[in-house]
């Protein structure tokens, strides 16, 4: 599950990890936009439920310099000890640029960089060395972790499919369909051992299909404007099908943009329906070939009057089958 959940402060997060570890999650997985910091929830997760597994997905490579993030990934890794997976990629120009004063060039580059610094730097070793995108000179951690942190990249099209395959240890896909994940995981056979997939997976529990498509349309149009999910969807296919929604995204009429995606993109990027039909559309992924399918919360009504009694209902009927 993506954490932390809309809603409840991190203060109460306690009772939200207890009830996922007892609706059987095992892991919990945080992002890095413009809520919480990637950090924070997984530190607290790591003290009040010391059974979850943890995981970035993702902590941009942009945002933080390298030294920084190689200090704040170490330091959960020492908390967690084997627990936590350090998830990283590019983010976008929007996070990385406009929000952080960070140059957004060379995403390609910067990602395998970051990759490759890391490595090195978490196994405790002194880094010395210029990098494509940035330069390092005599780093080495002060605490290096006993367990480092297996790194995973978040990866879209084959190139950094590839990258991911030929040098982390998992890759992390976002915004696809399950019928899309063959596609994705052709690009990665090279992968050695023990590579991991994940995914986040979107996940909208309610049966309204016109309040869940209303909500999905208005993500799908945020995120699918961004090129590099732009390109995404055009290597999968759905050019032709989401190509009058850029259109009116790239002339500034959001509503038509709103207006121009097809149902039937919703419900192929969108896991909805009741709580019983979402595990089944998630366990798709898993059929697919994903090994660690990371939902997602999308706000209903009925989410938000339930309070933590109604979450943790909702969790057991999310989580795996007993």
């Amino acid at each position: 599950m993506t954490v932390p959940i809309g809603g409840i402060p991190l203060a109460d997060h306690a009772a939200v990890f207890a009830a996922l570890a007892d609706a059987g999650f095992t892991d919990v997985w945080s992002s890095e936009v413009n809520g919480s910091d990637a950090f924070t929830p997984l530190t607290l997760a790591s003290i009040w439920s010391p059974t979850l597994q943890l995981g970035t997905a993702i902590t941009p490579v942009y945002t933080r310099g390298p030294g920084l993030l190689a200090m704040t990934a170490a330091a959960l890794a020492e908390t967690a000890p084997g627990r936590f997976r350090l998830g990283i990629g590019a983010s976008s120009p929007v996070v990385s640029g406009d929000w952080n004063a960070a140059v957004f060039e060379k995403p390609f580059a910067r990602s395998r960089d970051m990759l490759r610094f890391l490595r090195t730097a978490l196994a405790g070793e002194v880094v010395d060395q210029e990098f494509e995108t940035f330069a390092v000179r005599r780093f080495r951690l002060e605490r290096p972790p006993a367990t480092p942190p297996t790194i995973h990249l978040a990866a879209l099209r084959p190139g950094m499919l590839r990258l991911a395959a030929a040098e982390a240890d998992g890759v992390i896909m976002n915004w696809l369909a399950a019928s899309d994940v063959p596609a994705a995981l052709a690009e990665t056979k090279g992968a050695g051992a023990g590579f991991e997939t994940v995914a986040r997976i979107f996940v909208c529990p309610t049966a309204d299909a016109a309040y869940a498509r209303n909500a999905a349309r208005r993500m799908i149009a945020a995120y699918l404007s961004v090129p590099a999910y732009a390109e995404f969807h055009r290597w999968l296919g759905r050019g032709p099908a989401l190509q009058a929604m850029w259109t009116a995204w790239a002339a500034g009429d959001r509503k038509g943009a709103l207006a121009a995606i097809p149902d039937e993109v919703v419900d192929d990027l969108v896991v909805h329906g009741s709580p019983a039909e979402c595990r089944a559309k998630v366990q798709a992924y898993q059929d697919a070939g994903v090994a660690v399918p990371v939902q997602a919360l999308i706000p209903t009504p009925d989410l938000q009057a339930g309070g933590l009694k109604g979450l943790t209902n909702l969790f057991t009927e999310l989580g795996p089958p007993r």
